[in-house]
């Protein structure tokens, strides 16, 4: 028999299966718009497991030749090029995109990845776009010890306040810990920083508040916003073998499908929020990019979208609809 999970009354959040039932909720997005849509790019490259980095493995995820398992102790010269090439080529093939068409996107900024070519936070400040922490290192955290989990996100706020001027108001792990949504938010307040949002969640089609265990007796809890990422509109897919994209006009259609979907929902009186995950090595690559190059050139532009960062529908979330304590009440 599997050992009976028992979680630390400190770190264990409780489940929603409600959420904003039947009648949903009006975000009240800026200018009436009937969407808001953000744009994620995954900055991974040289945050992943490698020999050179302690890891005793080279990085099997999401690579062009999936289903080979990593090398023990050995160096796999072909995925580290694979990134490699995320970082010389794909991530700039994407930012010249958007600010051809004006649109700000979120960066999933893994610090020890950005740390290694730090004109890529350089030139997204300098454009507009929003620097958010994708954790100190591209790598499993679920069976870190709470203090150890606590310096990697130390270590992660400092590297990317030190590279971009602030600490990152953002966070997305994709591969956290069951202690992850009490710590990051904890070590935040710790060190004086400011979190407003968090994204390891796939629970709706718009921001959500939750609460934190370690506020229950508090007089002025301050609760945690969720703002809902997408496994789906990802281009992670291209990667996984059996359930994913068979070719970019897949990864079109299923973009498009989702857009026209919450859009139609926007214009009946329930906006929503659409994501759209990128990585630099996968949708980069010249043979998927023109099914992403032909999406936002459609959307570009056009009534009712509000293409922002994730800060932005956070803060205007938060503007609308303030925290109130809730489940732990």
């Amino acid at each position: 028999m599997p050992p009976i999970w028992s979680g630390h009354p400190d770190y264990d959040t409780e489940r929603d299966f409600i959420g904003y039932g039947e009648a949903g909720l009006d975000p009240k997005w800026p200018n009436g718009a009937k969407i808001a849509v953000s744009f994620v790019i995954n900055y991974e490259e040289g945050g992943e497991r490698s020999p050179q980095s302690g890891d005793g493995q080279s990085e099997p995820n999401l690579t062009e030749n999936p289903g080979r398992g990593p090398r023990i102790n050995e160096r796999n010269y072909n995925v580290e090029s694979e990134y490699e090439y995320g970082s010389r080529a794909g991530f700039w093939r994407l930012f010249r995109l958007f600010n051809e068409h004006k649109m700000k996107f979120t960066l999933y900024a893994v610090a020890q990845a950005v740390e290694k070519n730090p004109d890529v936070v350089k030139r997204s400040v300098q454009e507009g776009h929003e620097v958010a922490s994708h954790g100190y290192r591209w790598v499993d955290y679920h069976d870190f010890s709470i203090e150890k989990e606590k310096e990697y996100i130390r270590n992660a706020i400092t590297s990317l306040k030190s590279l971009s001027g602030y600490a990152p108001k953002g966070w997305y792990y994709g591969r956290n810990s069951p202690h992850s949504r009490t710590l990051v938010p904890q070590t935040y307040e710790e060190m004086g920083e400011s979190l407003v949002w968090m994204s390891d969640t796939y629970a709706d089609d718009v921001p959500y508040w939750t609460d934190l265990p370690l506020e229950r007796s508090s007089t002025s809890p301050k609760g945690l916003l969720m703002l809902p990422y997408s496994y789906d509109c990802n281009d992670f897919k291209f990667h996984t073998v059996g359930s994913g994209f068979a070719d970019p006009g897949g990864f079109y259609t299923h973009l498009k499908n989702a857009f026209d979907v919450l859009f139609e929902e926007g214009q009946k009186g329930m906006p929503k929020m659409m994501t759209v995950g990128l990585h630099c090595r996968i949708v980069g690559r010249p043979g998927r990019f023109g099914a992403l190059k032909k999406f936002v050139e459609e959307i570009s532009g056009m009534e009712g979208v509000w293409v922002a960062t994730r800060t932005e529908i956070a803060e205007h979330f938060k503007e609308q609809f303030p925290y109130k304590k809730g489940m732990l009440a």
